[in-house]
């Protein structure tokens, strides 16, 4: 039996009475919005919480990359739930120690209410610190994190590794989050993934251990990097957690394999693009890249033509370092979805952690040279009046997406005339005399 309509107003005062009176538990706005109602936000979630100063209610906004929480009590918290009722959600699930209520809200915009008997409350539901749903939690022995000095005995987490532990998970749940999408879940073989520039290899090993030993997705995982101490270090670590990990010495550019998976974590300067393009060669479904330091357009950004309205941002060291990263990144972003991959850029961990916490994401399965996006490329380079270096990794192919016009093939001299009888000889072209020499 569908939910009797109601009206609008009488939907909000249920929402209000529910979220500021006695036993609420929880409530979510989701759904599509209203056009005139714009909103970054694609869920909100409000709960009670326990804090020092009593009970307070937690906002959680959530948009397509991150989540921001805050806290609100009286009419703050009141106001709050005003803004998000302003916001005109398509939906709206109320659960109480009684009762689970569902509003939801038609294309017509006739409201529907429904409700139902609540189930089992679970425990600790207004606990503050509550146990985040990670890829390795902590309190849960890991042999892994243990034997890279991450967690105790206990599985608690070692104070001066606190930003370690935090950057292995967030990095592993980028990478199960794009798994399904890249379709490496069952693909009948070991999926092959490839980290350049691995440095100290936590994440290589990380993602090694997780495939292979948490999800049960049979992996085979390469680190390269080009200095022989730390890939010495890695091997001698990766024998420590049993093995099955293999590292090479050597240039990104030197690498023969065909991955499935390209990492690039903190991959300096350019081999960050020598690493996206030795992906697209090899045409991996999924690429994971954290660049690092950037310095190739730093020296090649200027406040001339169409850039310089830009001056007051460019006079500027740090801004003009900062903008030059920006940019670098904008352009393999691009490239990327220039040569058929889907691709976004996403904060990979909060900034506390580390500066450099941008991740470029591409899913390999998007159309190739679309116009759109050569027209957006080719009108980044005239802004900026410069040629990135991710143009000049990718080479030919992507050149020819660039540019599609075939060029015509070069000039060839007219064949030698026939003499009654006689084949034409062999045109040999011999050098250019000195001057002075000959007839």
């Amino acid at each position: 039996m569908p939910p009797p309509p109601t009206d609008a107003p009488s939907a909000g005062r249920l929402v209000r009475q529910t979220v500021l009176g006695p036993g609420f538990v929880r409530a979510t706005f989701a759904g599509p919005r209203r056009a005139d109602a714009p909103s970054p936000w694609v869920r909100v979630v409000v709960r009670p919480v326990d804090l020092r100063g009593g009970r307070t209610l937690q906002f959680a906004y959530f948009d397509p990359t991150k989540c921001v929480t805050k806290n609100a009590t009286g009419d703050e918290a009141a106001g709050r739930l005003d803004e998000l009722l302003a916001l005109g959600f398509g939906g709206v699930h109320l659960t109480t120690g009684t009762d689970e209520i569902d509003i939801r809200t038609t294309k017509k915009g006739k409201v529907l209410v429904g409700r139902g008997k609540a189930g089992p409350k679970p425990p600790g539901e207004t606990a503050h610190n509550r146990t985040k749903d990670l890829p390795l939690p902590e309190g849960k022995a890991d042999r892994f994190l243990e034997a890279l000095g991450v967690l105790d005995r206990n599985g608690r987490v070692r104070p001066a590794m606190r930003a370690k532990f935090t950057q292995v998970n967030e990095f592993l749940k980028h990478l199960r989050h794009a798994l399904p999408e890249a379709g490496l879940g069952g693909l009948g073989r070991p999926v092959e993934l490839l980290d350049c520039g691995c440095g100290a290899s936590y994440l290589t090993l990380a993602a090694h251990h997780d495939l292979n030993h948490v999800l049960g997705i049979p992996a085979r995982v390469i680190g390269v990097d080009v200095n022989d101490e730390l890939i010495r270090k890695s091997a001698e670590r990766a024998d420590r957690l049993g093995g099955g990990v293999n590292f090479a010495c050597g240039p990104i550019t030197a690498t023969d394999t065909k991955p499935d998976v390209v990492l690039a974590l903190h991959a300096c300067d350019t081999a960050t693009d020598d690493a996206l393009a030795a992906a697209v060669k090899a045409e991996a479904r999924l690429v994971l890249s954290v660049p690092c330091c950037h310095h190739a357009l730093n020296d090649h950004i200027r406040p001339d033509g169409p850039a310089a309205v830009l001056r007051p941002v460019l006079r500027h060291g740090i801004l003009l370092q900062r903008t030059a990263d920006l940019v670098t990144d904008a352009f393999r972003a691009l490239a990327l979805r220039i040569m058929g991959y889907k691709t976004d850029v996403v904060e990979f961990v909060s900034p506390e952690h580390t500066a450099r916490n941008l991740l470029i994401r591409a899913v390999r399965g998007a159309p190739a040279g679309e116009p759109g996006f050569v027209a957006e490329y080719a009108e980044l380079k005239r802004f900026w009046g410069v040629t990135p270096t991710i143009e000049r990794a990718l080479g030919e192919g992507f050149r020819r997406l660039l540019d599609p016009t075939p060029y015509p093939p070069p000039p060839f001299p007219p064949p030698p005339p026939m003499v009654a009888g006689v084949a034409p000889s062999r045109l040999v072209l011999s050098p250019p005399l000195p001057p002075g020499e000959g007839g």
